[in-house]
C-alpha cells in the first residue's frame, strides 16, 4: 500500500487502500438527473474550446435545465510559483490517507508482522509524544533532554500493497507536534528547491520525519540522504522510513554500489529494520489497462466524464516536454484545482530522465485521485521494455499500476484501489 477535499474515515486490510470522497464525482457516480450535452472542438494543439463543454443538468428543486459549462485548464501553461513554506507545508500526508489511524488498518492474521508493525509503530509514536521539548534541535541546544542511545528510526521494508504508507501515515496522525511526510523523492527535489542546508535547518525543528517509498536511485541520492539522515538523526529528529528494499541493499542493480558502501552502511545504521510480509502485488497480477479512447471518439469522452468540471486537457507530447520547465516539487501545484484529466496521443516514452519526471506527476495524480481520459497507447505500453527491465522498474511498475488505476477510473467508472 503506497502513493485526500478532506477523505473519509475508513479501514483498509494489508492489501487494501482507503479511498478519498471526490469534490465533485464525475458522471459515473452522478445523480440519475445530470447528463452531458455533444459539442465541442479542439485547435490544433488538441486546446479545448471550454465555452462549448457543458453539463445539462435537471434541476430537481427548479424543475428547469441548468448548463453548467466545464472549465478546461492545459498543464503546459503553468509555471507554479510556490514558497519555502507552502512546500514543507504540503509535507503530509496525500488524500487518500487523509484521515487513516492505526484502528483503521485490519492486520491480516495471518501474516502476525503486520499487527506487530502496529504495535512496534505505536510504542514509538508514544515515545515521540512522551520526549518533551528536548527533542528537537534547539531543545538540545538550549540544554534539554539528550538524544537516547537507541537508533534513530524505524524502517518497515515489505511488498507492495501491503500497507505500509497506511501504516507510515497512522503514525504520522497519531504523533503530536511538527512532524514531515513525503516520499523519497519529494526530499530530494525539496532538497533541490530549498539547497541542502536550508532543508536541514527547517526539518531539524520537527520531531518526526516520514519517508515513503524509500530508493536511491543515483550516487548524488546516496550521499544526499546519507548526510541528510545522519544531520536530523543528531539534531534528534526521530526518522520513520517505508521500501521495498532492505537498507543494505539499497542501490542495487541502479549503479555501483559497492562503490558507495559507506554511504549505503550510514543510512542502514540509522533504522531498526522491521519486515511487514503480505501478499506481494505482484502475484496477484495488475488489472488491465484500458483501451485508449479513438481520437474522433476523444472530445465526446471528455464531456461524458468531465461534464460541469475542471480539467487539465494536453497533447501529451507537449506534457512531457513540459515537465522538463517545472521542478518536481512543485508538481502538486501543477494539478491544483483540477478534477481530472484528459491527454490526447500518449505516446511511449523513450527518454530516462523523461521517463522519471512523467514517474513523478503519476504519483502526485494518484495522490488526489484525479481520473484519465486518453488516447493514443494504453498506459502499460507507455515505458519501453528495457526501462521495464532495468534499475529503475521498481518506479516504472508502479506507476503504471497508478495510472492505470486512474484510467479504468476516468474511461471505465471504476474506484481507483489498488
Amino acid at each position: 500500500m503506497t502513493e485526500p477535499p478532506p477523505a473519509r474515515s475508513s479501514t483498509s486490510t494489508g492489501t487494501e487502500r482507503p479511498k478519498q470522497n471526490r469534490a465533485a464525482p464525475h458522471p459515473a457516480a452522478a445523480p440519475p438527473h445530470a447528463r452531458n450535452v455533444a459539442g465541442n472542438s479542439y485547435g490544433s494543439r488538441g486546446v479545448l474550446d471550454s465555452t462549448t463543454l457543458k453539463a445539462e443538468v435537471t434541476s430537481p428543486s427548479l424543475k428547469k435545465r441548468v448548463f453548467v459549462p466545464t472549465t478546461t485548464v492545459h498543464l503546459t501553461d503553468r509555471i507554479p510559483r510556490v514558497s519555502a513554506d507552502e512546500l514543507l507545508a504540503g509535507f503530509r500526508p496525500s488524500e487518500r490517507f487523509g484521515e487513516v489511524s492505526f484502528d483503521s488498518y485490519i492486520p491480516d492474521p495471518n501474516q502476525p508482522s503486520q499487527a506487530e508493525a502496529v504495535q512496534k509503530l505505536k510504542d514509538f509514536g508514544d515515545k515521540i509524544n512522551g520526549g518533551g521539548a528536548g527533542a528537537g534541535f534547539f531543545g538540545r541546544l538550549f540544554g534539554g533532554k539528550k538524544k537516547d542511545s537507541t537508533k534513530a528510526g524505524l524502517y518497515l521494508d515489505g511488498g507492495f500493497g501491503v500497507g505500509k504508507t497506511h501504516l507510515l501515515a497512522s503514525l504520522w496522525h497519531y504523533v503530536e507536534g511538527p512532524k514531515a511526510f513525503g516520499t523519497f523523492v519529494e526530499y530530494t527535489n525539496l532538497v533541490g528547491a530549498l539547497t541542502f542546508r536550508k532543508t536541514v535547518e527547517a526539518l531539524s525543528s520537527y520531531k518526526l520525519v516520514c519517508i515513503d517509498e524509500f530508493e536511491l536511485d543515483d550516487p548524488g541520492d546516496t550521499v544526499l540522504m546519507s548526510r541528510l539522515m545522519r544531520e536530523l538523526a543528531d539534531a534528534g529528529v526521530k526518522l520513520v522510513a517505508t521500501s521495498n528494499t532492505l537498507p543494505g541493499a539499497l542501490g542495487e542493480g541502479r549503479f555501483a554500489a559497492e562503490d558507495f558502501k559507506r554511504e549505503i552502511q550510514v543510512l542502514a545504521s540509522q533504522f531498526e529494520v522491521h519486515r511487514v510480509d503480505g501478499e506481494d502485488f505482484r502475484h496477484r497480477g495488475l488489472p488491465a489497462a484500458p483501451e485508449p479512447v479513438a481520437d474522433d471518439a476523444f472530445d465526446a469522452k471528455i464531456e461524458e466524464v468531465f461534464g460541469g468540471q475542471t480539467v487539465g486537457v494536453d497533447n501529451f507530447a507537449d506534457l512531457v516536454e513540459h515537465l522538463a520547465k517545472v521542478h518536481p516539487s512543485r508538481y502538486r501545484q501543477l494539478i491544483d484545482g483540477l478534477d481530472g484529466i484528459a491527454w490526447r496521443d500518449v505516446h511511449p516514452i523513450t527518454e530516462q530522465s523523461v521517463a522519471l519526471r512523467f514517474v513523478v506527476l503519476a504519483d502526485r495524480l494518484y495522490d488526489k485521485d484525479l481520473p484519465i481520459v486518453s488516447s493514443g497507447v494504453p498506459f502499460d505500453k507507455v515505458f519501453t521494455e528495457e526501462m521495464l527491465a532495468g534499475g529503475y522498474q521498481k518506479k516504472y511498475f508502479r506507476a503504471v499500476s497508478r495510472l492505470t488505476a486512474l484510467a479504468r477510473e476516468g474511461m471505465l467508472g471504476e474506484e481507483a484501489e489498488r
